[in-house]
């Protein structure tokens, strides 16, 4: 080992030459042990996997990792070293998903999410509503960022009717999860949407810009599937949603005013203001907004009779910080109006450096530089790259049963497969969203693919054809790669 060895600038370069002799069957031994451990613990622990044990799961991929390097002499210091390079990496990332989890609290009990809801749920109409659960889910997992809570609230609503105006159970959910699915890539409430550009090097907004390219065809066509399927079918009844609009509108002062918070986050994004700056502003002016149209929410968090300096304060901080559950008359809607704010945030923050714990320990030993060089052997075209993400995804939802693992093991394994190419993280983080997280929901044993089944009563056999967002957009991003269609290279500097 060279003197340099403890020097940041020559470190990688030394440990590519010191691990040159690396076997193929060595990088790819950590793969199959950690996808194999993964499988197993989804088995187990279900749904509560991501309570911690896939990330400890994580950790013992990592363990593996580093005895294959043991035995090609890497030392537990030059490990160690990449591990916290990875890390580092990921402080942007983990610090936007703290801000979204401040903002999701604010927007909840200003009111700006309940009333996203309130105004989706009035275009219901039995010709169009299979289109119209489209677009209300798509609103809704867009304001709360998450398809699990918008299928287990709205979602289950909206199945029930259908099934009184007659409509297959099965088309129904397909709509709702495509819808779902929508916001839950798209949102930058989402874990997932922070999750990909944290996995592949990318930034959160220009990732959400990138990946419109491919998802606005994707929810077009679905929209239209929809609209021509709802003129095809025979309903009888009426959608009656009257309760539910009478619940949010007891609770909360809703009103066209509340959409000025989001407009304005909006109009930043577009700007290219920086995310943190974009997010804390969104955040602070939903806290505003909340004193102003939703005192008595604020006076309830904060355990008080009356609107005071401190007691205001209590409860805005309370929203941003901690769980915040709005409870109403009508049970099936408390899911929904309830945010973990920044704690809720730290399953995903655990789940990012347990990954690059072992993303780090793969770096460290050679195994992902060499397992890239085998890839981009078999891969020699761009479109035979993102076919192999799309692959990876699909089989990693598949075996580890799991959309954030389809999401993280890709992403670390072909980063430096796309850089070495010429291709700019959006490429990644984007075949990473349209092939790992909207899948998942295709496949029975998945967690996804288990509970929204279970929650909405419909087996995944079922709606799976239905889904034609979530099958769909593998296919999109395929097409784009195919016909070279915005597939953004890295810029001279970035290169360098």
């Amino acid at each position: 080992m060279s003197e340099n060895t403890n020097k940041p600038n020559h470190r990688e370069n030394e440990h590519i030459v010191e691990n040159k002799e690396l076997h193929i069957w060595e990088a790819l031994l950590p793969v199959f042990a950690l996808v194999a451990m993964l499988a197993y613990n989804v088995y187990v622990f279900g749904d509560d996997a991501l309570g911690g044990s896939n990330q400890f799961i994580l950790l013992l991929g990592g363990a593996v990792a580093a005895i294959v390097g043991f035995f090609n002499k890497v030392s537990y210091k030059q490990m160690l070293a990449e591990v916290a390079e990875n890390v580092k990496s990921t402080t942007g990332a983990i610090l936007i998903l703290l801000m979204v989890g401040a903002l999701s609290g604010t927007w909840l009990v200003s009111g700006i999410i309940p009333a996203m809801i309130y105004y989706g749920l009035q275009i219901l109409n039995p010709t169009i509503f299979l289109a119209a659960c489209v677009v209300i889910c798509a609103i809704i997992s867009v304001a709360t960022g998450s398809s699990w809570t918008t299928a287990a609230t709205v979602g289950i609503a909206l199945v029930g009717i259908g099934e009184a105006l007659g409509i297959s159970l099965g088309m129904t959910a397909g709509a709702v999860l495509s819808g779902a699915y929508f916001g839950d890539k798209l949102s930058p409430l989402s874990d997932t949407t922070n999750l990909a550009p944290a996995m592949a090097g990318g930034e959160l907004f220009s990732h959400i810009r990138y990946m419109a390219w491919t998802t606005v065809p994707t929810i077009t066509i679905t929209l239209l599937f929809f609209i021509i399927l709802g003129f095809n079918i025979d309903t009888s009844g009426v959608a009656d949603t009257a309760l539910i609009l009478d619940t949010i509108e007891s609770t909360f002062n809703i009103n066209g005013w509340l959409f000025l918070v989001p407009a304005a986050v909006i109009f930043m994004i577009v700007k290219k203001a920086p995310p943190l700056l974009a997010l804390l502003i969104g955040t602070l002016l939903g806290a505003a907004f909340a004193l102003i149209f939703q005192p008595d929410i604020i006076t309830n968090i904060a355990g008080s009779d009356t609107l005071s300096f401190e007691s205001a304060y209590k409860g805005i901080l309370n929203a941003i910080t901690t769980d915040t559950a709005i409870t109403t008359s009508d049970a099936s809607l408390n899911d929904l109006f309830s945010s973990g704010g920044m704690k809720g945030m730290l399953g995903t923050i655990w789940l990012i450096v347990c990954a690059m714990v072992f993303g780090g320990i793969m770096d460290g030993i050679g195994a992902l530089q060499r397992i890239t060089k085998s890839l981009l052997a078999m891969a020699k075209t761009t479109f035979g790259l993102f076919a192999s993400t799309v692959g990876s995804c699909l089989a990693l939802n598949i075996t580890a049963s799991d959309q954030y693992l389809a999401i993280v093991v890709p992403g670390k394994m072909f980063s430096k497969a796309y850089a070495e190419r010429g291709l700019a993280p959006e490429n990644l983080s984007r075949t990473l969203e349209d092939s790992g997280t909207v899948t998942s929901v295709l496949v029975p044993w998945n967690t996804c693919g288990a509970y929204h089944s279970g929650v909405l009563g419909v087996g995944v056999g079922e709606y799976a054809l239905y889904a034609v967002f979530n099958w769909l957009s593998p296919f999109m991003t395929l097409i784009f790669a195919a016909f070279n269609i915005k597939i953004k290279q890295l810029t001279t500097t970035e290169l360098a």
